[in-house]
């Protein structure tokens, strides 16, 4: 039975992958998701406003009293000692690389093109495997057109691909006017693989303190069903591979995103609310629901279900629309959809 899958040039013993999360964040985390049997891990993010923040207290210490007295320059830092950047991020990568022996994928989390893009070389340096570009970006301003839109993410992703040969991953969000062509810029900006998609978390509302609070709600198997449909239609269609990252939890959540045609199925508030030991859990579930189907591999599955394969390619279109609504009707027991 061959689990194996390939992801940005990378073999993997299986698809299911832990996703950037808590679990990631610390060597010990990173190490018990290997020990779970991950074959491969999405290290926590670091956020670009942790770089700036950085750059912004460095300045303050090497102007902060200089004009007072010669003897001001006693007040810098030491260079040799000083961390002009999150440097505890790239040494996580470095310990993990030397702790592991499964592929380790770095996160970025930004929205502009700006100095902290030089931290990818720095990640790619410190032997990180590939790099997954988190852009988290909500456009409030009405000024602020869907072109110009389109276009700062395809200049982000280009300017970090023009840092690092290691391969990019790009994890976006589906709330884009026409995806299927945004996917295909993403490709030819550098992109090689997708991750989809991105949660958009929401905030909520403090009625005793007035407040806008956030909330964190951890997934459920059925936001599954966007990424797999766009996964399918896209497969085939767009040269790149690709990553489900929302709704997986189960191993019949992985078997629909390979058989869409994802690479890999990423998982985090399963393991979250669970624990690491579901990522064994959930191969030995897909082993033997592949043995009992008579699959020999993963690559035998995959994209057997995409729209290019499937009897009735408008099943991801709008005629399923339709029919969706036609299978409503009512029992004794209540509601339910047929």
């Amino acid at each position: 039975m061959d689990l194996s899958t390939t992801y940005m040039g990378m073999t993997l013993k299986h698809p299911v992958v832990p996703s950037a999360s808590p679990l990631s964040s610390t060597l010990d985390g990173i190490r018990r998701l290997e020990d779970a049997g991950a074959s491969a891990v999405v290290m926590a993010s670091l956020f670009e406003e942790q770089i700036l923040a950085e750059s912004r207290a460095l300045d303050h210490y090497l102007s902060f009293g200089t004009e007072s007295f010669a003897e001001a320059l006693s007040y810098f830092p030491s260079m040799s000692g000083y961390n002009v950047g999150p440097e505890g991020y790239l040494n996580l990568i470095s310990k993990a690389k030397a702790a592991v022996g499964i592929p380790v994928i770095a996160s970025l989390n930004g929205v502009s093109s700006g100095g902290w893009i030089e931290y990818a070389r720095y990640m790619q340096e410190a032997g990180a495997d590939g790099l997954e570009l988190n852009i988290y970006y909500i456009p409030t301003d009405p000024a602020h057109t869907g072109i110009k839109v389109r276009e700062m993410y395809l200049s982000v992703v280009r300017d970090v691909k023009a840092s690092v040969n290691i391969p990019l991953a790009v994890k976006v969000g589906p709330y884009f006017s026409a995806f299927a062509n945004m996917a295909s810029l993403l490709h030819e900006a550098g992109a090689s693989a997708l991750v989809m998609f991105n949660r958009f978390y929401q905030p909520d509302f403090d009625l005793e303190t007035l407040e806008v609070v956030p909330n964190l709600v951890l997934s459920s198997s059925h936001e599954l069903r966007l990424p797999l449909r766009w996964v399918a239609i896209l497969y085939g269609q767009v040269p790149v591979d690709f990553a489900i990252t929302s709704g997986v939890h189960t191993y019949s959540d992985v078997l629909k995103g390979m058989m869409a045609g994802a690479n890999v199925t990423m998982m985090a508030s399963e393991l979250l609310r669970n624990g690491e030991q579901r990522i064994g859990q959930i191969v030995s579930e897909l082993q033997q629901w592949m043995e009992e189907h008579e699959y020999e591999s993963m690559t035998q599955m995959r994209g057997s279900m995409s729209q290019r394969n499937v009897a009735e390619p408008a099943a991801f279109e709008r005629a399923n629309y339709m029919k969706v609504l036609q299978s409503w009707r009512q029992d004794p027991t209540g509601v339910r959809i047929a």
